[in-house]
């Protein structure tokens, strides 16, 4: 996918591994909209995952139900050149709560769900909504200088490496001000409705970094596990918000620690046979 493709409309990012035998996971990313972040991790889920990364133009200003269309478009798309397979839902930050709007609009497309620090927990932090109304007057100029501010609340610096800091910070200032303002509108608005959540009756796993500075995490989890039926929750101890980027998380082995990859081992012993 070219950087040209990327800004035109929402697309998924594929790895260089392209394995159509094993399970799908889409991987839908925070407030950047970018996928970049996730290239940490993507080595260790390829082990029994054909990944998939959404990436949202920097420029796109379109509400819930059309991101959420664009994401279960692009699944169908890939489900085409393979149908016999599970598709694993895996949404981090402002991706939870688009994940959360693609499993309620189609409920039994996905074998498995996996919510990292979900930002609906945003409205769990009334300074931070007001906050984020105010950076309407922020100049331009200072939104580099706000990104460098932020990086505390949104790692564990010590657990993060010099050079996924720089990435961050890179990444976040990629995005123009009036991108973040919309979405961070988009998370201000942000809602479900908890009977359609309750109907997802597919395992889900909801992840909270205890040491989540940017937003209630754990609190937030703890809400969500009560509706859906058939959902555990993980509790990071020492992580922040951005926690696949810290060197000690490895999503791959979270998983498997928490029985998420059955049919994954089913695939790989269907693959030793046929070796």
């Amino acid at each position: 996918m070219t950087i040209s493709e990327v800004e035109l409309k929402p697309c998924f990012l594929t790895p260089k591994r392209v394995q159509p035998e094993y399970p799908l996971l889409v991987y839908l990313p925070g407030m950047d909209g970018t996928g970049q972040l996730l290239r940490s991790q993507t080595a260790g889920l390829e082990t029994g995952f054909d990944v998939r990364c959404l990436a949202i133009p920097r420029k796109d200003l379109n509400i819930w139900d059309v991101l959420t269309k664009s994401v279960l478009d692009l699944i169908h798309a890939e489900l085409e050149k393979s149908s016999q397979r599970a598709v694993y839902l895996c949404g981090e930050s402002f991706g939870g709560c688009l994940a959360m709007k693609v499993a309620i609009q189609a409920p039994h497309l996905f074998k498995r769900i996996i919510l990292i620090n979900p930002a609906s927990a945003f409205h769990l932090r009334p300074w931070l909504n007001w906050a984020s109304q105010l950076t309407t007057f922020v100049p331009e100029p200072l939104y580099d200088i706000g990104a460098l501010g932020l990086l505390p609340f949104l790692v564990s610096l010590p657990r993060i490496s010099r050079s996924d800091r720089h990435e961050l910070l890179r990444t976040m200032r990629s995005v123009p001000s009036e991108t973040v303002l919309w979405r961070l509108s988009l998370l201000r608005e942000f809602e479900v409705d908890d009977e359609q959540l309750g109907r997802l009756t597919q395992p889900v796993l909801l992840i909270a970094g205890a040491s989540d500075r940017l937003l209630p995490s754990v609190t937030e989890v703890k809400r969500i596990v009560n509706i859906l039926p058939n959902a555990k929750t993980l509790i990071l101890s020492d992580s922040g918000h951005a926690c696949l980027l810290e060197k000690d998380i490895n999503l791959y082995e979270i998983l498997k620690s928490q029985n998420f990859l059955e049919s994954i081992t089913d695939v790989a012993e269907g693959l030793e046979v046929k070796g």
